[in-house]
């Protein structure tokens, strides 16, 4: 009742003229409330004596014999006494009891909606597991990096990409958006003629070369990965292949070593080794999440591309980032307000519920835009790194994690417990919600503490 109204312990004491451990020893049930503090609690806040003269523990004890009554306890006995002591002793330790079962009754109600969808049980969705595949392995595959490396040495010996496939006996052309008819790059096996879109800029020009090359020369590699790896669909191998197929290209024209180098001495400047490599800002910043080579790490990072609507194209994950499989992600990260300031790079620090403090980096990017008929499509990216490794990075400068503001997030909405965020769109999972016929509070929702 005394969050119900908002008040505090303190508060509530002075209106009740009792001392505050004597209200925290009523709420502990260590005190029994007397027919004198009734009608002390009537009298002070204009109550029903019938509306706070129940017992929280026959509540308790009657929610949680319909929880134990679930199959998943029917080997334990469970006798009604202890149900009743649990409820009556232990307020809170029943609390918890009901959250868990509640978020646990969520979970199955959304396995059984994503049944009916026409996903069957064990059935994996192939957009995740491609994710998770690349997760697994921090997003680092070593033979094909190591491939792509020497690879990339005989490209500059031949002189670049375009040539180096020009000995391979394939021509390279640069057709106008209407002849391509919807594609961007396009091999013609037969007339041995590599046809790329050409409105292109340089960087997406170069990438889909790099692209070309690493599903043709690197196609042994990329299928001694995906052999070794059983997966649920041919849909999620074809994505996976895709994926490896971008890595390469991404290896070939920011070969490892070289790279690692240039990162160092730029500390992780994005814009500056995107001249130096002749690529995009989100290519480089792609390539930055693959530096895990063995005794050559370099700073981990997640990686994340939304739409304005928030929805996630892309997700590389090598700095253990919790980022929600489901649902829509933290608002008041910046990567989801990028779009008010085009091309502007954002920095923020950012805390997560459990205290884990992480680094972002965030900034819209482009695809298409080339000509008239091709209009510009705006995405946000961000790469996010521990709080630990941001001292290496140019934007930190030489800001101190623990003497800079961080701005608290959450995984989502219905994973996250902060109860004073006025952006929460919906109340998180296993949480009562309050009444607010005596009090309105200032976010959307308010909580069971």
């Amino acid at each position: 009742m005394r969050r119900e109204l908002g008040l505090t312990q303190q508060t509530m004491a002075d209106d009740l003229e009792i001392s505050p451990s004597y209200v925290a020893l009523l709420e502990r049930n260590q005190r029994p409330v007397t027919a004198d503090m009734l009608l002390r609690l009537a009298r002070t806040y204009q109550l029903d004596v019938a509306d706070i003269a129940s017992e929280d523990g026959e509540a308790y004890a009657r929610r949680i014999g319909e929880i134990l009554r679930d199959p998943i306890f029917d080997d334990i006995d469970l006798p009604a006494l202890e149900v009743a002591d649990l409820a009556t002793s232990f307020p809170g330790v029943a609390e918890a009891l009901l959250r868990l079962h509640g978020a646990f009754t969520r979970e199955q109600d959304a396995l059984v909606q994503q049944r009916a969808s026409g996903v069957e049980a064990g059935e994996a969705d192939p957009v995740s597991e491609a994710r998770a595949f690349l997760s697994a392995r921090h997003n680092y595959f070593h033979a094909l990096d190591m491939r792509a490396e020497q690879l990339s040495a005989e490209l500059d010996e031949a002189g670049g990409a375009q040539k180096w496939i020009g000995k391979q006996g394939v021509r390279v052309r640069f057709l106008p958006s209407d002849v391509m008819v919807g594609s961007v790059r396009r091999f013609d096996r037969h007339n041995q003629q590599l046809l790329i879109v050409d409105t292109l800029d340089t960087a997406s020009r170069n990438h889909q070369m790099m692209t070309h090359i690493a599903y043709t020369a690197l196609r042994k590699d990329i299928m001694a990965i995906i052999r070794a790896q059983s997966f649920a669909s041919e849909t999620t191998e074809i994505l996976v292949r895709r994926a490896l197929a971008g890595y390469a290209a991404a290896a070939l024209a920011m070969p490892y070593e070289r790279f690692a180098r240039a990162v160092e001495q730029r500390r992780y400047d994005i814009e500056s080794l995107a001249r130096q490599f002749g690529a995009s800002f989100e290519q480089v910043a792609h390539r930055l999440t693959t530096l895990q080579r063995p005794g050559q790490e370099r700073t981990p990072f997640f990686f994340i591309r939304v739409d304005e609507a928030g929805n996630v194209s892309k997700r590389l994950d090598g700095a253990g980032f919790p980022f929600a499989a489901y649902g829509g992600g933290c608002p008041l990260w910046s990567v989801h307000s990028a779009f008010r300031r085009p091309g502007e790079i954002i920095t923020q620090w950012l805390e997560l519920p459990d205290g884990q403090r992480f680094f972002s980096i965030a900034r819209t990017v482009t695809a298409g835009g080339g000509s008239h008929a091709d209009p510009r499509v705006y995405r946000a990216i961000a790469l996010a790194c521990a709080a630990e490794h941001a001292h290496g990075l140019v934007y930190a400068a030489d800001e101190k994690p623990d003497e800079v503001p961080a701005t608290p997030i959450g995984v989502t909405c219905r994973l996250c417990n902060r109860a004073e965020c006025k952006a929460r769109s919906a109340p998180p999972i296993g949480r009562d919600i309050l009444p607010d016929d005596y009090r309105r509070a200032a976010g959307p929702y308010e909580f069971t503490a």
